[in-house]
């Protein structure tokens, strides 16, 4: 499967839908296009230099989350190669797949439209450097080492052994939008969150905060986050522009 593009999917409860599409907007220093779909149910989030990469959709039950889109040449052909590494089929409708990964992960396979400029960091009042990167699946422990193997398979990555290890950072390659980082939970349920890399993650805290999200929990390098809504994310100390 040759990957294109990756486009992070926000699910949002109606309920939150224009809240949260605010606070993401500004957080990413984006604007928002029209609404498309047949309800007006999604929307894009569009950098200010780039291709978009981050989508918002209005989910009608259940309280949303975040999924992953895969842009390949052909998505009926991508769904036998998931398939055949593990996942499993939701539907297809429109020309789109979706899919669960071993864990059961929700994400889509979708037709690549061309995308191929990634979005520069935004450099915010106070000199600050920061932008949205990585998708972060959260998996359960039991589960890791063949999440790994899954995604690296997607992804063209060469994963490597996981015994003790709690995270894996895949595809780290100019030509994509995100990179795929899989971690290790102790919740039996998987889950997904975005990170920022930042500069300097004191003021991109500080920034977040006036826009009406909470710090959850700190380390040495990383800030966990809950937006307005309570969805966490985490700020983290990397280079915006290479993600180390």
């Amino acid at each position: 499967m040759h990957v294109r593009w990756l486009t992070a999917f926000f699910d949002f409860p109606a309920s939150e839908f224009g809240a949260e599409v605010t606070f993401w907007r500004a957080i990413s220093g984006s604007t928002v296009s029209p609404p498309r779909g047949e309800f007006k149910e999604f929307a894009t989030l569009e950098p200010f230099h780039g291709d978009p990469y981050l989508r918002v959709q209005r989910v009608d039950d259940g309280p949303g989350g975040m999924h992953l889109d895969l842009h390949v040449d052909d998505p009926s052909q991508a769904m036998l190669e998931a398939e055949s590494r593990g996942a499993t089929v939701e539907s297809v409708a429109d020309g789109v797949v979706t899919m669960r990964s071993p864990a059961g992960g929700v994400f889509c396979l979708i037709p690549w439209r061309n995308e191929s400029v990634r979005a520069r960091p935004i450099r915010w009042p106070g000199g600050g450097i920061s932008i949205i990167d990585q998708l972060r699946f959260q998996v359960p422990s039991a589960d890791f080492g063949t999440e790994v193997q899954f995604w690296a398979g997607l992804t063209g990555k060469d994963a490597g052994p996981t015994e003790g290890v709690d995270a894996v950072a895949l595809n780290n390659s100019p030509r994509l939008s995100l990179q795929v980082v899989i971690m290790r939970t102790d919740e039996s349920v998987a889950s997904a969150h975005t990170a920022i890399a930042a500069t300097n993650v004191p003021d991109e805290v500080e920034r977040h905060e006036g826009w009406g999200a909470t710090v959850v929990a700190r380390s040495a390098d990383c800030v966990q986050m809950a937006d307005p809504c309570g969805r966490l994310y985490c700020i983290t100390a990397r280079n915006p522009r290479t993600g180390v």
